[in-house]
């Protein structure tokens, strides 16, 4: 290991990747810091103290590394630029013009990326607007004990200049994580997401050790550490279709008749299915601010505002199983699949070309995407679970940060391991 982190600094080129993508984190978490204009900063620390029992607010603080409850110029982080990515990959299965741009090459992918751009700018502004609202009207919809106003002195010049102050702030790291892709190592925006993540680990742990004491920290570190290796191994899990492609002769060459395969992992869909169901969950929680029945409003902020609630544990782990599912059937099309292997006149050994080959993939998708979801769902919902019978409210998203940076750590060493292969260096990985 040492010797491969020594071989990274070897290669000039990778060194400056490597150096780039740190400064750039650096200067993300310095914009994480600075509070926005016109805020009462009491208020700010308050907000925090509630963010660390959990809840909606805990869960948006999450991916922005702790911005959000400083009410930072950072604070949306990179979620709007999430959402809006998701959203346009849904949408591009039912609207032919974004159909027509993926399949375009680079020139589709920079209009779709442009899209991306002016809908996460969008997002940004509403966001920011509700969230000017929500702040200053005590934020009890996000689940914030007492009643906190960040914004005393409301007025519409404030208002906006806020809302200007966190878009602008959104867009800038928007551009930082590009930077990061082109000029960096690994995917811009998943290495932003993986220091907002990580940076809070350390105070989480601390809040878990003050409230339960050193047996049950060390209870909830050698679970981590248990969930740590069993993400590494369902990540790096795949199965390996074997795909047999005929032979060809034109002229006095022959083509084809080797042998490949297609990978289907087992967790095909990544984090994104806890990302959906946390959204999903997000929804009531804002109706309820609308609904004048107390009845609706007092069931939501006793099962879906608090993380430790059997009805929230019970709708999260069902909402990842479906979405998973749901994500899945988006992301691998099992008849455009078929239509390939068929067009480059390969074949499944065994299998006919055409529908035969089709419903293979969607029953081999199928088998393992069960428990590729159940296991999203286990180790979203295993700290949870221990946190409620011990009575903790801290750390309560402790799975999804596990499973987010040990796939962004992985792919990012995936990188690095191919960039140092090609100039005839060990690896990482063997």
């Amino acid at each position: 290991m040492l010797g491969s982190l020594k071989n990274m600094f070897k290669v000039p080129d990778l060194r400056g990747k490597i150096l780039f993508t740190l400064l750039i984190i650096m200067l993300y978490r310095f914009g994480a810091h600075i509070p926005v204009p016109g805020i009462d900063f009491q208020a700010v620390q308050r907000l925090e103290d509630s963010a660390r029992e959990g809840g909606v607010l805990g869960f948006l603080s999450l991916f922005s590394g702790g911005a959000l409850t400083r009410f930072a110029v950072f604070g949306l982080g990179i979620m709007p630029y999430i959402t809006s990515s998701i959203i346009v990959q849904l949408l591009g299965v039912v609207i032919p013009k974004l159909e027509q741009w993926r399949k375009e090459g680079p020139t589709g992918q920079r209009k779709i990326t442009q899209t991306t751009r002016y809908l996460t700018i969008a997002l940004a502004i509403m966001q920011s607007t509700g969230l000017a609202f929500v702040f200053h009207n005590g934020g009890s919809s996000l689940g914030i004990s007492g009643d906190i106003d960040l914004i005393p002195n409301f007025n519409a010049p404030r208002v906006m200049l806020i809302v200007i102050s966190m878009t602008a702030g959104t867009a800038f790291v928007m551009w930082l994580g590009e930077l990061v892709t082109q000029r960096g190592i690994g995917q811009g925006m998943s290495i932003l997401i993986f220091a907002s993540v990580v940076s809070g680990l350390p105070a989480a742990g601390a809040a878990v050790r003050a409230e339960g004491g050193n047996g049950r920290f060390s209870v909830l570190i050698i679970l981590t550490l248990a969930i740590l290796v069993s993400i590494v191994f369902i990540e790096q899990g795949q199965r390996r279709i074997p795909v047999q492609f005929a032979k060809r002769v034109v002229g006095r060459r022959q083509f084809g008749g080797q042998s490949n395969y297609i990978p289907l992992k087992v967790n095909q869909s990544g984090v994104i299915p806890i990302i959906f169901a946390s959204s999903v969950l997000y929804f009531p929680v804002l109706i309820s601010n609308v609904v004048p029945w107390d009845g609706v409003r007092s069931f939501i902020d006793n099962n879906l505002i608090r993380p430790t609630s059997l009805t929230y544990i019970v709708l999260y782990g069902l909402l990842i199983v479906m979405f998973a599912y749901f994500y899945t059937a988006i992301a691998f099309d099992p008849h455009q699949q078929a239509d390939v292997i068929r067009k480059q006149g390969g074949y499944i050994p065994g299998i006919r070309p055409g529908l035969p080959t089709e419903r293979h993939l969607a029953g081999i998708l199928n088998r393992i995407t069960l428990p590729g979801s159940l296991f999203l769902a286990f180790v979203a919902l295993l700290p949870s679970i221990l946190l409620a019978v011990w009575n903790i409210d801290s750390f309560a998203f402790a799975g999804t940060t596990l499973l987010i940076a040990v796939g962004v750590a992985l792919e990012t060493m995936k990188q690095i391991d191919s960039q140092l292969m090609q100039r005839n260096y060990e690896g990482f990985l063997k």
